[in-house]
């Protein structure tokens, strides 16, 4: 918890009030993103994300495996996420476990939709080998470095560009194999598939601080909300999933308002990130 007195929680309050936050920010304006790509050199792809003194890592790894038995023409992501102990006094024992599984599970709930599948994000179809056979599962880990809020938006920008760094190895399928036989397969160490992040989201919170709502919300704004929703949107302005934390109830027509404010707020984020991500890979092919 960050320790605010009295007086610096009104300052706080009266800002958002008069659409003046702390550091000059207008209610709905993000801080100024920062990206980088290919920074694990062992992962199928990674990225660093920097959100003001937020600062996260992901990294994707891709490894052959087997669809399950309801939804064989479907591949597997999994999704996990870890605090440093060192980005933030909170996150040092339980309270680190506690936010890391937090995370996770709302990461999912953006990204990869319902049980079904549907809604989701990131197109799981496109990771079949062999239908009901083989299939790549992908497993994202996410890192949080240094914490100065709005941690879920600046993991699903990381995701995000993580994945547009992501290559998947080429899989030639032997012939002959039938019935339950498990074919043999030549998996390539030359060439590679991008992934697909043409329909992969960014997420997107507004908090609720006093009777507004604030975007890319800091640690200490933070500490001010009364509840927060996470909003999905991707490319084509449809919502992939959607989260609210914070025990304040809200009201339909506030949400269907917010979600209204995430798709404008997203078209920016994502313009933004798409030529940021852009940039890191050009920087990287240079190098």
């Amino acid at each position: 918890m960050v320790g605010l007195s009295i007086g610096e929680k009104h300052f706080i309050q009266g800002g958002i009030a008069q659409d003046i936050r702390s550091d000059g920010r207008k209610r709905l304006t993000p801080r100024p993103i920062n990206v980088k790509t290919g920074v694990i050199s062992q992962a199928n792809g990674s990225a660093r994300v920097r959100m003001g003194a937020t600062d996260v890592i992901a990294s994707v790894k891709a490894e052959l495996g087997r669809p399950t038995a309801l939804q064989p023409d479907k591949g597997k992501v999994f999704i996990n996420v870890d605090c440093s102990p060192t980005a933030a006094p909170m996150f040092e024992g339980r309270g680190g476990e506690e936010l890391s599984a937090e995370l996770s599970v709302a990461l999912r709930h953006c990204l990869l939709g319902g049980k079904s599948g549907s809604g989701a994000g990131i197109e799981v179809s496109s990771l079949v080998v062999v239908e009901g056979k083989i299939c790549w599962d992908l497993y994202i880990d996410g890192l949080v470095v240094s914490s100065d809020g709005n941690l879920l938006d600046a993991l699903g920008a990381a995701i995000k560009a993580a994945l547009s760094n992501t290559g998947i190895p080429r899989v030639n399928v032997a012939a002959g194999a039938s019935g339950d036989e498990q074919p043999e397969v030549d998996v390539s160490d030359e060439e590679f598939l991008q992934f697909d992040t043409s329909k992969v989201p960014v997420i997107v919170t507004l908090t609720k601080v006093g009777k507004h709502y604030i975007v890319d919300a800091t640690s200490e704004e933070e500490s001010q909300m009364s509840s927060a929703v996470s909003i999905s949107v991707n490319r084509q302005g449809h919502i992939c999933g959607l989260t609210k934390r914070g025990g304040a109830g809200l009201d339909p027509s506030i949400i269907l308002d917010m979600v209204s404010v995430a798709k404008t707020v997203s078209e920016q984020l994502i313009n933004t990130l798409d030529s940021q991500i852009a940039a890191a890979e050009a920087g990287e092919d240079e190098s």
